[in-house]
């Protein structure tokens, strides 16, 4: 297929970054030091928007993830509430195998009714097992019916090296998950129900007169930390999931395996610092915002503007603007009838060689046929077109 290079040699990056990044005709060298080591069994950084891992280590090992298995829960609930089958007004029965598990609790009451917004707040500040329980019975009837939708939805997010046993991440033999993993799911949440995140950056809840604060140590240390949650069991150590902006750049930290509640603020810390310090994010384009504009032959206009799938967003190193190359290539014949979303090129950035982005540019409108003469005139402009191109 004929194709043709429109936009080469810095172009796109220009149109998104300041200009005066490509005035130096000497430009300095970019120097980013390995990320920091810390003292944890797994642990994983990335960028929310673009995805971009910034520092791992054992990140796809199947670790027991203690009570970050809760944000499954959450996610769960979060897609029910959305989907109408449950509100926040629900009253909740609570069972007996709510109210008497052990664990962290909220301190809810055998039957009693309880609204699933303290539920949900109970499960995500005070990190209960009993109002986990209480939720799963609500949603899917006993904890083990929602177990198995638990791991569906893992299926679907794509999360291969994650099983759950139970809903509350209680040790049990075949129930693990990975930082890279646990990233994923932080993601899916803060993206797919920003509404229920919110509930993560509270730094206190009450109920029955009992005030509990939130065990994220790092809401009451960091302004920009918003979320996300804790974990701690013998087996799986202390954990710590960590969602942090500043300037409009959000960080997902996951850190598995520390030795104290303070080890894993501090291991969590020092990522973020790390990631924020060394790298900044830019969004490039918008979904359906047009990125170019084609020729499209014996078509009822004459030409199509080209667009992106979704909104893309770029992690790069400090500095590195001016090292950045854009290019785009869009097919060099393109010949109605076109649809919406129909896939005419790709536009690709690299740095230094290495490939940042890739991804497809698709038409952003129909273009029907046109009539008998016009189709017979671009037929004749078009064979010269050809003729001329090879």
């Amino acid at each position: 297929m004929f194709k043709r290079i429109f936009l080469s040699l810095n172009a796109l990056i220009i149109f998104f970054f300041s200009t005066a990044a490509f005035t130096n005709p000497n430009p300095r060298q970019i120097i980013i030091p390995a990320p920091p080591q810390l003292a944890a069994t797994a642990y994983l950084l990335i960028d929310a928007n673009s995805g971009r891992v910034l520092a791992e280590k054992n990140a796809d090992k199947a670790l027991p993830p203690a009570s970050i298995t809760k944000l499954m829960t959450s996610y769960i609930v979060s897609a029910e509430i959305e989907r109408g089958s449950i509100s926040l007004d629900d009253k909740v029965n609570i069972s007996v195998e709510a109210w008497k598990k052990g664990g962290s609790k909220m301190f809810i009451r055998e039957g009693t009714q309880v609204p699933v917004i303290d539920l949900v707040r109970g499960m995500i500040i005070q990190s209960g097992n009993d109002a986990t329980i209480a939720l799963a019975e609500h949603v899917a009837g006993s904890e083990s019916a929602f177990v198995d939708v638990m791991n569906q939805q893992a299926k679907l997010l794509g999360l291969s090296n994650t099983h759950f046993m139970n809903a509350t991440g209680w040790p049990e033999e075949g129930h693990y998950s990975s930082a890279r993993d646990i990233a994923i799911l932080a993601k899916a949440l803060i993206t797919d129900f920003p509404e229920s995140y919110k509930y993560y950056s509270e730094k206190y809840f009450s109920y029955n007169g009992i005030n509990q604060p939130n065990r994220n140590k790092l809401l009451f240390r960091d302004k920009t930390i918003d979320g996300f949650k804790t974990g701690h069991t013998e087996e799986a150590g202390y954990c710590l999931v960590a969602s942090s902006e500043k300037e409009g750049m959000r960080l997902i930290s996951v850190v598995m395996g520390t030795r104290s509640d303070n080890a894993r603020a501090q291991e969590s810390q020092k990522l973020l610092a790390y990631g924020f310090r060394y790298y900044h994010t830019h969004k490039l384009y918008e979904k359906n915002a047009t990125v170019s504009t084609s020729r499209v032959w014996k078509g009822q206009v004459d030409s199509i503007d080209l667009g992106v799938t979704k909104d893309i967003y770029l992690t790069i190193p400090r500095g590195a603007e001016d090292k950045l190359v854009a290019k785009a290539s869009v097919d060099n014949v393109i010949e109605a009838p076109v649809g919406v979303n129909q896939e005419l090129g790709s536009v690709i950035i690299t740095l230094e060689g290495e490939e940042l982005l890739n991804s497809p540019l698709i038409s952003l409108q129909e273009v029907e046929e046109a009539g008998s003469f016009s189709r017979i005139y671009d037929g004749i402009a078009l064979f010269f077109h050809r003729f001329i191109s090879e």
